[in-house]
């Protein structure tokens, strides 16, 4: 079994990256079993979505140090779910700064060296301009699927698949534009 935690705050589109993920995954042949949580996200809260996806799976929520990929929208969500990583695991992270409501309204101050800390604990560290990439494509809500074309190179499932997925899965306005924007995450593979 293999395991996937998205995390991001309301609004980036984390549960739009988990469906992608998830119907990539079910193409694919796979079980998969997902779990979202997103209590305050409309208040600018945590958003995480977890995903498990093997031959045959009974639970969606991963078990401490034992997930494979950490695919986060933001710097400091990355880092809240750094104890679920395993010894070989992957994070994919968002080059972006969401400054919590205690840190914005100056009673606490965002953790400092935060990439460093995750190289700490990961195999390996991506770091990703993703919503500058997003905002260049003239859409700041495209963050989502750079990031989903990240996890898709540096995952083992045939790119054609995610495209497909994409096409199906996004609004007809907006196919051209996603599909560029996935195109520009695909390039950040090790």
């Amino acid at each position: 079994m293999k395991s996937i935690i998205i995390s991001g705050v309301g609004g980036q589109g984390v549960l739009t990256a988990s469906d992608l993920l998830s119907d990539v995954l079910l193409e694919k042949g796979y079980d998969v079993k997902k779990s979202e949580v997103h209590g305050m996200s409309q208040r600018g809260g945590d958003v995480i979505s977890t995903i498990n996806y093997g031959p045959q799976v009974f639970s969606p929520l991963p078990s401490l140090y034992e997930t494979d990929y950490i695919l986060s929208f933001e710097k400091l969500e990355a880092l809240r779910n750094i104890n679920y990583l395993s010894k070989d695991g992957v994070i994919m992270v968002n080059d972006y700064v969401w400054e919590p409501l205690p840190v914005a309204a100056g009673f606490e101050k965002y953790p400092e060296n935060i990439e460093e800390t995750l190289k700490k604990y990961a195999a390996r560290v991506i770091v990703v301009p993703a919503t500058d990439i997003a905002v260049e494509l003239g859409n700041i809500r495209a963050t989502n699927v750079v990031l989903v074309g990240v996890l898709a190179a540096n995952m083992d499932i045939d790119k054609n698949i995610w495209v497909d997925i994409v096409r199906r899965k996004v609004p007809p306005k907006l196919i051209d534009l996603n599909i560029e924007a996935f195109e520009r995450g695909y390039k950040y593979k090790l």
